[in-house]
């Protein structure tokens, strides 16, 4: 059956999509349309706040973006001799935090080791940063987008964590969304299954969804790769037929072949 990917694609462009591979592994034709574009801003402030790692706890990335910039930083300025002979071990040496496994290996690819991989959602993840943090540290950095949700900073504010965040990119629809899906509606037809990756996702895809699939809206299996998206798809009034268990390809892969049994 046909499944629609509504996800960013992968930043190896050479190796095919990990949620394309283990939904043909399920028997089922998989495509992917890019929602999201993305702007890097700051990188400046950003390249000084990285290595003045003095003043900072620790580091938080939620999202593969915040790594991108990260490695923009280090090419932009020459500065990867520098942060590979020391910076980087300075950085070990206090606590990395991510959620999911896309992030971890980004961090890890950096030279960094990252705690909290498996929380899977911001919400674990403030849980298992205030259990193990004082409140008397230096503020932890959190490099984010411009679409970044609050439960983050909330929790650890409201524990008395010290935070500092930064806006390292913007978040914008993707300017060819529209034709794309269009294009694959009439060429492919109403999918048998749709997941979205991202509430920016469902915001920027929802009404050309439910206009090109017409009367077949209710037939299609709607799929959330976590909690949070799922949220966002009820709010609109989708009716929700998964949530992947943890937000990796096998999982998600799982639930969708499993819904549409």
């Amino acid at each position: 059956m046909h499944v629609l990917l509504l996800k960013e694609p992968r930043d190896e462009e050479s190796a095919p999509d990990p949620y394309m591979k283990e939904l043909e592994s399920h028997g089922h034709k998989a495509t992917l349309i890019p929602v999201l574009s993305f702007k890097f801003v700051s990188l400046n402030t950003f390249s000084d706040k990285l290595f003045q790692l003095e003043k900072h706890g620790g580091l938080i990335f939620t999202s593969p973006r915040a790594v991108e910039a990260v490695k923009m930083c280090l090419d932009m300025g020459g500065r990867r001799e520098e942060w590979n002979k020391s910076i980087k071990d300075k950085w070990n040496s206090k606590s990395i935090y991510v959620v999911g496994k896309a992030t971890a290996a980004l961090v890890q690819s950096l030279g960094l080791k990252p705690l909290g991989e498996d929380t899977g959602t911001a919400d674990v993840l403030s849980r298992l940063i205030i259990e193990r943090e004082d409140t008397d540290i230096p503020p932890l950095f959190f490099p984010c987008g411009s679409i970044k949700r609050e439960v983050l900073p909330t929790a650890l504010r409201e524990n008395g964590v010290p935070l500092e965040t930064l806006t390292v990119y913007q978040t914008a629809e993707h300017p060819d969304l529209e034709k794309n899906l269009k294009n694959y509606f009439t060429e492919q037809g109403t999918p048998a299954s749709i997941a979205f990756f991202s509430p920016s996702g469902v915001k920027f895809c929802l009404e050309a969804v439910r206009r090109l699939s017409g009367d077949q809206l209710n037939e299609i299996k709607f799929a959330a790769i976590g909690p949070t998206t799922r949220d966002a798809m009820a709010a609109e009034g989708l009716c929700v037929s998964c949530t992947a268990e943890k937000p990796t390809a096998e999982h998600l892969a799982a639930a969708i072949a499993t819904a549409l049994q």
